[in-house]
């Protein structure tokens, strides 16, 4: 479900827990006893089991992946749709950027919601980290994260983001994403060759301090130097620097913009993601400590994509859905049940519609919606390392 726009508010995330009802009985009863193609995609020892659930009370069709939280030969990575660069491109395609070096793509899900929108097309909605690299900040939704000791993390991070001027004065700045009135935007190479800003003054800045320089990573306070300015925006982007557009609106409340001018970056957040290698964002979040929580909106049922845990294992899930004869979706509620069911101790949901997909070892396990996959922004792909 591709989502326009820049970072806006997705709703309460918080609440009581719901009573589970029927829904609960429905998957804990069944989703055993009516499963009729179960597929063992691993063998024992590799940390990783697929199955594929048939429940014929929806009926549904979901595609659960297992993976053992203490088998350190697995690894979860993000990815984006070029590899390097922001746009759309199907989950098959992701997997095929990544550099051997990480491993060997084993299974992946599609990751968060994007904007379909120019001249940012494939802005993820929130946090994405990509191998400790920051190329989305957060919003005010529910992320997932692996934390600096590689334990699943699910909450709602509150960028920091700040320009430290010489003065003293500071000014927050979003990261790779529309630049709106009155706003200022850090850019990187992740979204391409320009910033394609227009308007106001784009800061081409290089390295002035310690600190390293080479990836623009979380948690961090680091020195930087105006190396040129260029009015009017667009202006390109290297991989040795980095550009702070600043809309026309806010250059007027600044102090003097000249070449050689020193500033501060702060990435910080909080909670603090200093070290975080691998997070993504999504919505909402349905389980914690083991509760269903409280969603806002319909009750409507969609395809459906989601992440769960316990202190022992992690689940990659997706929810074929639009499909009568096969699959209708899931509401949220229901999603919650079919989680806590699988053990789940806490859940966040994924992007889900047309973009819900399903990847095992070189196939898509699922039904698309749309009848095959579409494009999408990011992913979350767990890969084997040390096998060829």
């Amino acid at each position: 479900m591709a989502q326009p726009g820049g970072k806006r508010a997705f709703g309460a995330l918080t609440g009581p827990g719901i009573v589970l009802g029927l829904w609960m009985a429905l998957l804990t009863g069944s989703a055993h006893a009516t499963e009729t193609n179960r597929i063992q995609a691993a063998r024992p020892g590799r940390g990783f089991s697929y199955h594929h659930d048939q429940i014929p009370e929806g009926p549904w069709s979901v595609h659960i992946l297992k993976i053992d939280l203490a088998n350190t030969n697995l690894a979860l990575h993000t990815s984006l749709a070029r590899g390097s660069n922001y746009g759309l491109t199907p989950l098959s395609d992701h997997i095929k950027t990544l550099p051997p070096e990480l491993g060997t793509p084993v299974a992946a899900v599609n990751g968060d919601y994007y904007s379909s929108d120019r001249p940012y097309v494939g802005d993820p909605k929130g946090l994405q980290i990509l191998e400790g690299e920051l190329v989305s900040a957060p919003c005010d939704w529910s992320c997932f994260y692996l934390d600096a000791a590689g334990r699943p993390r699910m909450t709602n991070v509150v960028s920091d983001f700040r320009v430290t001027w010489a003065d003293g004065s500071t000014t927050p700045f979003g990261l790779n994403e529309e630049r709106g009135n009155g706003a200022a935007v850090i850019y990187t190479p992740r979204i391409g060759g320009t910033t394609r800003t227009s308007g106001g003054v784009d800061l081409i800045l290089e390295k002035a301090g310690d600190v390293p320089w080479g990836l623009f990573r979380p948690g961090l306070v680091f020195d930087a130097r105006v190396r040129a300015l260029k009015e009017g925006g667009d202006a390109p982007l290297a991989a040795e620097t980095l550009v702070l557009s600043v809309s026309p609106q806010l250059v007027a409340r600044l102090p003097k913009l000249a070449t050689g001018l020193k500033l501060k970056i702060s990435t910080e957040t909080t909670p603090n993601l200093k070290g975080v290698t691998t997070a993504i964002g999504g919505g909402p979040a349905i389980v914690r400590n083991g509760k269903a929580l409280k969603t806002t909106g319909a009750d409507v049922r969609h395809p459906r994509t989601a992440i769960g845990w316990n202190q022992t294992h992690l689940f990659l899930v997706e929810v074929d859905g639009r499909q009568p004869n096969l699959s209708v979706g899931m509401t949220f509620p229901e999603l919650a049940a079919q989680m806590i069911q699988l053990g789940c101790g806490e859940a966040m949901n994924l992007d889900g519609g047309g973009s819900a997909t399903f990847w095992v070892y070189g196939q898509v396990m699922n039904s698309p919606s749309e009848g095959k996959p579409r494009g999408m922004a990011n992913a979350l792909i767990l890969l084997q390392k040390g096998r060829k």
